[in-house]
């Protein structure tokens, strides 16, 4: 089910209807631009295939957010096991193919096209999964920091956990596994930062 639509202008452009729905077919060939374009040059870019497949472990928690009649950002989280993290060249391998997944969602990919970062997008693909690991009755959330963006995860509430991706992870230099606690309705939120984070696996912007 979609999130309620809000609205936000595009620059240059009247304000355009903000919503949260799950993926479809038709999306695939933007969701794969969207992959290539933030991680290709970094040299984590999957691919289709891959995506499809990651997606299919869990479709409940897997979407996309569009601008208006445009597709601009998607998430990809399946459950898996705390502590551990999907391989990346491990696409086939989902959360029904390993032990005790149960109470921790993996943020395994989060992306916002280029021209629209920084603008607040990424905080309603966020939200969303924080509630669908709610609803869920997840435990905490985990992701695999890469790009330099552990403290801009560190802002957000993620604690990071040294040494669980080794060198030669497939996640670049610098990868960092992280997690943070699932946070009840009603809690206090995390103060937000001014820092950037780049749109890339496991990164918001």
């Amino acid at each position: 089910m979609a999130e309620p639509v809000r609205s936000m202008a595009e620059p240059g452009r009247r304000e355009a209807a903000v919503r949260i729905r799950p993926i479809v077919d038709g999306d695939w060939d933007v969701i794969a631009a969207l992959e290539r374009d933030a991680y290709g040059g970094i040299g984590l870019c999957e691919g289709r295939a891959a995506l499809q497949t990651r997606a299919s472990a869990s479709p409940a928690t897997c979407f996309t957010l569009d601008l208006g009649p445009r597709t601009v950002g998607y998430v990809l989280a399946l459950p898996y096991p705390a502590f551990r993290y999907p391989g990346l060249e491990r696409a086939a391998e989902t959360s029904c193919s390993v032990p005790s997944a149960e109470g921790n969602l993996h943020l395994h990919d989060i992306v916002v096209a280029g021209p629209l970062r920084r603008r607040g997008l990424a905080q309603h693909l966020l939200r969303h999964l924080g509630r669908l690991a709610r609803a869920r009755g997840d435990e905490r959330i985990s992701l695999v920091s890469v790009g330099g963006s552990e403290g801009f995860w560190s802002a957000r509430g993620f604690v990071p956990h040294p040494r669980i991706v080794p060198a030669g992870s497939g996640y670049g230099a610098g990868a960092v596994y992280m997690s943070k606690p699932v946070r009840a309705p009603g809690a206090p939120s995390v103060r937000r930062s001014a820092s950037r984070g780049p749109a890339m696996h496991h990164e918001v912007s």
